[in-house]
């Protein structure tokens, strides 16, 4: 019997129709593996993986596969998106025999949950080098009865070896990095940067978000320009290159190649979340139109294709989708030949998108179809036109069958969004994003925070999962509400924010400082989880040490500011020698710093002067400075007590540490004190 109807995540459903009788994951399927005496084949993957559905088609959804599993194994289906601790403890393993990872992850393990033998994709017959599925199955089966004592010999082992490495990066945590680790930082990514195309490293290559908002601080605070240039030339080469959607806006995972022509087409809430804030910060730093165009247009993106109706934002649209044949097929909602842009455009202006968006006849991606593009020497093109163009193909892509959307709503990545939207929308004065931001945190209030406080990790159609949130939960989600709470100067965001990161205090740091992505009540896996290294999206510890330092630069609390330093201590060992994979917390090393610099701006609602010295506050560019608004008087922020207006004239005070320099009702005099030499 299948039993994964009832699950929450759209991956899960997904397979609840499969000939395997899947269990989720839990006590009640090891302890059917205990009575059975049978080994566990735990597969793990994610809605929007390509070769999962491709996995899936093959051998899951095979009778005869099916009926060999579920005769041998008891088999567990994870989504990795609902349970990143399950997936981070088993790709470790995975990593460490394997020297590589990916999903479909595919790991067999005791009924105790201990691994044994590990793979990704396999194949339903042998092909290219790598065994059949079948052949696998047949082989575990045949070792677990066989050669039992061996099997639990291996696994005994690979279990010590990843409990020794737990808290490996404790002795790391101290003081946060300085001067001198964040300008080696700054060497190393110059090493690996790609200056012909932009972005770190050769194919595949993903976007960089959080190494640019590292970037993007060190130019703030040091004024150095290669680390702007290299944002600079990264997201133009970005924002012209198949990675960005050229019509509708948002950015795919990631280029296949390193030029980023040809994409791996699923969208993520999480990359466009990062993006978006890393466009709208350069537009702040350089004042850029194209990084102004792409931040509102992924903005935009995020609102129309990820929004759900209880006002989260879905977590991504898949790679595949129907060509209208019937197949399914990666990319296909995307890709043009001419003959296609002749037949929707008419000729002239079908060979004119041809030549503006890059579409050759040869094609740049499978079958002579080609990703649109923005390809260098364009040359002066008629705005109008372009926009004619654009729209009717928008308009001819539509009747194409749609990729899916996995709509659950991750915590997390809902925090990120409502920072990014938060701030593109204050910077540009489009009160719908800010509102957008508002909704998706009163929703993570009402469904993802339980009676105690603590977050869930996900929910689905307004009912909250049933897992716990993990750190990064708890930072990027106080991150978020931390952002809304500068944009808005409503003080309730900075008050949720606070009660995460007590929870964070409270269940996640160890007593030397460092960070666990799992709370001290979490379920009790092979190993506690603990990594400072950023993958897609900012570690949790990192994120966390992130929203702490800008909690205690809001309320003073030294508490919150000493747990964010002692975190930051892994930044300094790694900075050197890993800096792509540190990005977020090199960037909130910069904000320690510089201060962060807090800004108080005191002031009648509604009246000019106050809105004008609020808008100059949160564009200044000093790396992870705060602001908080309000009237004389308020309570609403502690940075807002004993700081009176000017003669009844809207004042603002830049301070660091709550110690302040003299207020200030000029907004020139307010973005000179936000200057990098202030």
């Amino acid at each position: 019997m299948n039993r994964l109807g009832d699950a929450t995540s759209p991956y899960l459903l997904q397979h609840a129709d499969n000939p395997v009788a899947w269990w989720p994951w839990g006590e009640d399927a090891f302890g059917a593996a205990r009575k059975r005496g049978v080994p566990v084949l735990l597969s793990v993957g994610y809605s929007s993986c390509h070769w999962c559905h491709v996995m899936a088609h093959e051998s899951f959804e095979d009778e005869a596969t099916a009926a060999y599993l579920n005769e041998h194994f008891v088999a567990i289906k994870v989504d990795r998106e609902e349970r990143p601790d399950v997936d981070a403890v088993y790709m470790e393993a995975v990593q460490a025999a394997t020297g590589q990872g990916g999903w479909p992850m595919t790991v067999f393990l005791t009924p105790e949950g201990e691994p044994f033998y590990f793979g990704t994709y396999f194949p339903p017959t042998p092909r290219g080098g790598m065994p059949g599925f079948r052949e696998v199955l047949e082989g575990v089966v045949a070792a677990w009865r066989e050669r039992r004592e061996e099997v639990g010999e291996v696994a005994g082992r690979i279990v010590r070896e990843l409990s020794e490495r737990a808290g490996a990066y404790a002795s790391a945590a101290g003081e946060s990095a300085g001067e001198s680790e964040l300008t080696a930082a700054l060497l190393g990514l110059a090493r690996t940067y790609d200056g012909t195309h932009g972005g770190f490293g050769g194919a595949p290559k993903f976007p960089p978000s959080m190494v640019l908002e590292f970037l993007l601080r060190h130019y703030s605070r040091t004024g150095v320009e290669s680390a702007l240039q290299m944002v600079r030339d990264t997201c133009e080469a970005m924002a012209r290159g198949g990675i960005y959607d050229q019509l509708a806006g948002g950015f795919a995972r990631y280029s296949v190649d390193r030029a980023w022509v040809v994409p791996h087409f699923e969208k993520m809430l999480y990359d466009n979340a990062l993006l978006t804030r890393a466009y709208a910060h350069l537009w702040r730093a350089t004042g850029s139109d194209l990084a102004r165009r792409v931040a509102l247009e992924t903005a935009d993106f995020m609102v129309a294709e990820l929004g759900t109706p209880e006002g989260g934002f879905a977590s991504a649209l898949d790679a595949d989708s129907d060509d209208g044949t019937g197949r399914s097929v990666e990319g296909a909602y995307y890709v043009w030949t001419p003959a296609q842009l002749v037949e929707e455009l008419g000729t002239a202006d079908g060979e004119f998108a041809a030549g503006y968006f890059g579409v050759t006849q040869e094609g740049t991606f499978e079958e002579g179809a080609s990703v649109l593009q923005l390809p260098q020497g364009n040359g002066v093109v008629d705005a109008d036109r372009v926009g004619s163009v654009r729209e009717r193909l928008l308009t001819a892509r539509s009747r194409r069958p749609r990729p899916g959307r996995d709509d659950k709503v991750v915590a997390a990545w809902n925090g990120l969004a409502i920072a990014a939207l938060a701030e593109t929308g204050a910077y540009f004065d489009r009160p719908d994003l800010v509102q957008a931001a508002v909704d998706a945190a009163d929703l993570l209030v009402r469904v993802h925070l339980d009676p105690r406080g603590r977050l869930l990790r996900t929910s689905r159609d307004g009912a909250p999962g049933p897992n716990a949130g993990v750190l990064e939960d708890y930072g990027d989600v106080a991150e978020g509400f931390l952002a809304l709470a500068s944009a808005t100067g409503e003080g309730v965001w900075l008050d949720f924010a606070g009660l995460l990161l007590d929870g964070v205090l409270d269940h996640f740091a160890a007593p030397d400082g460092s960070l666990y992505d799992t709370a001290d009540d979490a379920e009790t896996l092979i190993r506690r989880p603990q990594d400072p290294t950023d993958n897609a999206v900012p570690s949790g510890w990192t994120a966390a040490a992130g929203a702490l330092l800008s909690y205690a630069a809001h309320t003073g609390s030294e508490r919150h500011r000493a747990a964010a330093e002692r975190g930051l201590g892994v930044v300094g060992a790694l900075a050197a020698r890993a800096p792509r994979f540190v990005g977020w917390g090199l960037a909130v090393a910069e904000a320690v710093l510089d201060g962060p610099r807090e800004v108080a701006v005191v002031g009648p609602t509604g009246d000019p002067l106050t809105d004008e010295l609020h808008r100059t506050a949160l564009l200044g560019a000093a790396p992870g400075a705060v602001v908080a608004i309000g009237e004389e008087g308020s309570e609403e922020f502690p940075l807002l007590r004993g700081r009176p207006t000017r003669g009844g004239r809207a004042a603002a005070y830049v301070c660091r540490r709550f110690v302040c320099d003299a207020p200030t009702s000029d907004p020139r005099a307010l973005r000179s004190q936000l200057r990098v030499e202030s």
